[in-house]
This record gives C-alpha cells, structure tokens and sequence, in this order.
C-alpha cells in the first residue's frame, strides 16, 4: 500500500509532463509551419504557455511543496480551457461531437494535470 502511495504522484506526474511537452510540441510545430493560419498560430501559442508553465509549476511544485501550486496551475487551466472553448464556439462548433469530444479530452487531461500537481505537494 505504501509503495502505490508513492507511486500514483509519480505516475500522474509523468502524465502531466508528457502532455505538457505535446503541448509545447504542438505549438512549435504550428509556428513553423508555413501554411497555418493567424488563428491557428495564436492558439497554438495559448497552447505552448499552457505546456510551458505547467511544466514550470510541477517542477517546482516537486522541488518546494508549496500549496501555491495547485492555484497557480488551477488558474493556468481555466484560462486555456476558456481559450479552448472559445476556439470551439469560433470554429470548432462547425464540427459538432467531434470538437465536443476534443473539449472534453482537454478537461480531462487538464483536470489530471492539476491532480497530479495536488498529489506532488501532498507526497511526503
């Protein structure tokens, strides 16, 4: 029980990091593309800082254990999940369940990022 106590920080931290670097990964691909609209191009940047400093904040989350954290990361989310649901009413409400289904996956993903920042400050 103690070593899956010590495990589920670890394993969601690495879920966090890794989404955050396809963010990051994204939105340089994005920028040099030569076809990419102003539009695209702005998101995709929403999108890098969002990666970005969600990285920044599990570092030092890990490093400090400080609460702080979870709200910094929790503000961070609601301000790219409010860019992402305007890109949707904009745009991706065109495509009906399919850019639903793409907003619910960036909840979800944004929710395990923000659990797994709560669960590095707890761990011992």
């Amino acid at each position: 029980m103690k070593q899956r106590k010590k495990a589920l920080p670890v394993i969601f931290a690495l879920f966090s990091a890794i989404s955050s670097f396809l963010l990051v990964f994204y939105a340089v691909n994005v920028a040099f593309s030569p076809g990419a609209s102003t539009g695209i191009k702005a998101f995709a940047y929403v999108a890098g800082g969002y990666g970005l400093m969600n990285i920044y904040i599990l570092s030092w989350a890990w490093r400090t254990h400080v609460r702080w954290a979870n709200h910094a990361d929790l503000v961070i989310a609601a301000c790219f999940f409010g860019v992402c649901v305007m890109d949707f009413l904009r745009s991706g409400a065109t495509r009906g369940t399919a850019g639903a289904t793409v907003l619910l996956v960036v909840a979800i993903t944004l929710s395990i990022n923000w659990y797994a920042i709560k669960l590095v400050t707890k761990r011992d």
